[in-house]
């Protein structure tokens, strides 16, 4: 049975597997505090329908409130613990079925099963904020396995921890001019693709956002990182179909175990 994976721009996907729709990190806006959209349109009505959401961590491009205010009423909403006492926003969004979650918890979704695994990024809510929850990643199991890193640096561990896998969502790039500590660029994440192993795996966080007034600003970080994530992974990975997909594009993967 297939999977199909959509990436909406940043670190928005929807991935269909087992008649069920998951939504990573979703984030609706064109402009978000110093950060445009310059490229791809923000996604239609229908990339908010969802059976379960996951959000990664608490940075506010990826628990993104207004984006979160648009889901349909009675979805459910997978959270790092202690989110909603660090974003009080997310009280507010009683329409959603709120579950907060950390590593080595496991949820059922209609029929994936969601564990949820460690990542390596700062939990902040930034850019202040004495409250901290641990930044997460999702494996969503059902005909696939699916992992989406969410962001997230390489960590020793990454592999014993996330376990096997059939596609990976990586992250390649970020929205600025320089990538801080815990992220992926494309060689860490072509690094990470050769750890885990996966039949396929699909770049995402890169070539969406950009701050205001720094387009000249080291321009190659926000437009080569998805290509340089191929180059790279066919060298480091070479058994691992890699898909580069457009804003609004979706690949469907046939996944036989």
């Amino acid at each position: 049975m297939p999977v199909e994976i959509t990436w909406w721009g940043h670190a928005t996907c929807t991935v269909e597997d087992a008649n069920t729709r998951v939504l990573t990190d979703p984030l609706f806006a064109r402009r978000l505090a110093h950060l445009r959209r310059r490229r791809g349109a923000v996604p239609p009505a229908g990339a908010r329908r969802a059976d379960v959401v996951l959000v990664s961590h608490l940075h506010a491009d990826h628990l993104h409130v207004p984006s979160l205010a648009c889901l349909e009423p009675g979805t459910r909403l997978l959270v790092p613990r202690g989110a909603p006492r660090a974003v009080p926003g997310l009280r507010r969004l009683r329409r959603l079925r709120i579950t907060e979650v950390a590593p080595g918890d496991e949820v059922r979704a209609g029929a994936l099963l969601i564990r949820v695994v460690p990542a390596l990024h700062d939990g902040r809510r930034l850019p202040v904020g004495p409250h901290r929850s641990p930044a997460l990643g999702y494996v969503v199991e059902g005909e696939a396995r699916t992992y989406f890193a969410g962001d997230t640096g390489l960590f020793d561990a990454m592999a014993e921890q996330v376990g096997p896998v059939d596609v990976a969502l990586l992250p390649v790039g970020g929205w600025g001019p320089y990538l801080g500590e815990g992220h992926l660029d494309a060689g860490r994440a072509a690094r990470a693709l050769a750890r885990l192993a996966p039949r396929a795996a699909v770049p995402v966080h890169y070539g969406t956002y950009w701050p205001i007034g720094m387009d000249a600003v080291r321009p190659h970080e926000f437009h080569a990182p998805g290509d340089e994530f191929v180059r790279l992974a066919a060298m480091t990975a070479p058994g691992v179909a890699v898909h580069r997909l457009g804003h609004g594009e979706s690949v469907r993967l046939e996944v036989a175990r």
